[in-house]
């Protein structure tokens, strides 16, 4: 069967490949679809995400249609951040069945990625443009935007060449009874503490910039694989987090005027899956997507409890049976402690791959 590599270099084309990962995810019981609204721009460069990277999408097609996608991104900034010139293969899907298409055009990606100076590629890990792959949970609807594949990418990027680089856990928690006192206590301790936790909806979208930016940066600085996000590209973000209701849930929290934590925290958005006929969603599936940091200066103090226990109380009120905690890399034990002790317990088990381009 002939295979053809392409990379698409139009609207027509950017929307072709951005609508592929429905036909991908059509078998799953559920997933999120594929929104052009947030796509399209990083591809066209109009979004502030695509700052300052060079990008090249790849498909491969089979009879005319299109049956794998992957986005190919050098970074500078990472480079400079991590001393290594990596690239980042963003959005892989595929169609089963694909194994040689798929090598096919993960080989002319990757050549593409070595002619721009890199020396290896990532798939599953580049934040905030992709995400891991998961390993078991198949069957389970993620956190909004999440990743969801089938089992058999695994083997497609195996056989391109890619090697296991490094393993994350999610977690989810049974909102009881017991946790709400817990949640209530542990904001109520910070708040003696002298810690305040103020939601981004009370500030302006200049303090919204100013205060959260370089404290979610700072936080994350030793984070691995993590390259600080622009201010501009946060002022996306805070743009559709006020389209999903994200403003009230995300907070900064100060102490004595000074920064000292943040936390994004987006409630779930299960309306907007795919699902199948016939097929409900289990309450385990409607969760929150969360991301927290607490500058050094402020950790070990119980801030992190607190900002993750304001939002959840608000979700909690909302009617919100489960809640999520995210996705945490194995070896972060102190995020993993602070899932366990929020009451979280591990749902989901994912994985990034790397390709060395010296093998």
């Amino acid at each position: 069967m002939t295979v053809r590599i392409e990379s698409p270099r139009d609207g027509d084309g950017f929307a072709e490949f951005v609508r592929f990962a429905d036909r991908a995810h059509a078998g799953a019981l559920a997933y999120w679809p594929a929104l052009d609204a947030i796509e399209m721009p990083v591809l066209l460069g109009q979004s502030a995400l695509a700052a300052g990277k060079s990008m090249r999408p790849f498909v491969a097609r089979e009879h005319g249609e299109i049956v794998a996608r992957v986005l190919a991104v050098v970074d500078p900034a990472y480079a400079d951040r991590w001393g290594e010139r990596l690239g980042h293969l963003a959005v892989f899907d595929a169609l089963a069945g694909t194994r040689d298409a798929v090598r096919a055009m993960l080989d002319a990606a990757c050549e593409w990625l070595r002619s721009e100076g890199a020396i290896a590629a990532r798939a599953g890990s580049y934040i905030p443009i992709d995400g891991p792959f998961v390993i078991d949970a198949y069957d389970e609807l993620p956190e909004f935007l999440a990743r969801v594949n089938p089992d058999y990418y695994h083997a497609l990027l195996k056989d391109a060449g890619f090697e296991t680089e490094k393993g994350m856990v999610d977690y989810r928690i049974e909102v009881t009874s017991e946790l709400v006192a817990r949640y209530e206590s542990a904001l109520e301790a910070a708040r003696r503490g002298g810690f305040e936790i103020t939601p981004l909806s009370e500030m302006s979208p200049e303090r919204r910039t100013a205060d959260f930016v370089p404290a979610f940066n700072e936080a994350f600085y030793n984070h691995w694989g993590f390259v600080a996000i622009s201010e501009a590209a946060f002022s996306e973000f805070f743009a559709l987090f006020e389209v999903l209701g994200g403003l009230d849930t995300s907070v900064v929290a100060y102490r004595d005027g000074e920064v000292a934590g943040t936390l994004i925290v987006v409630p779930e958005q299960s309306a907007m899956a795919q699902v199948q006929p016939g097929y409900t969603l289990k309450d385990s599936e409607r969760v929150n997507f969360l991301g927290i940091g607490v500058r050094e200066f402020a950790r070990g103090r119980g801030v992190n409890l607190a900002m993750a226990s304001y939002a959840y109380l608000k979700l909690i009120r909302r009617g919100a049976k489960f809640v999520g905690y995210g996705f945490v890399l194995d070896d972060n034990w102190p995020s993993r402690r602070t899932g366990e002790k929020l009451g979280g317990q591990i749902c989901s088990n994912y994985v990034s791959y790397r390709r060395n381009f010296s093998r």
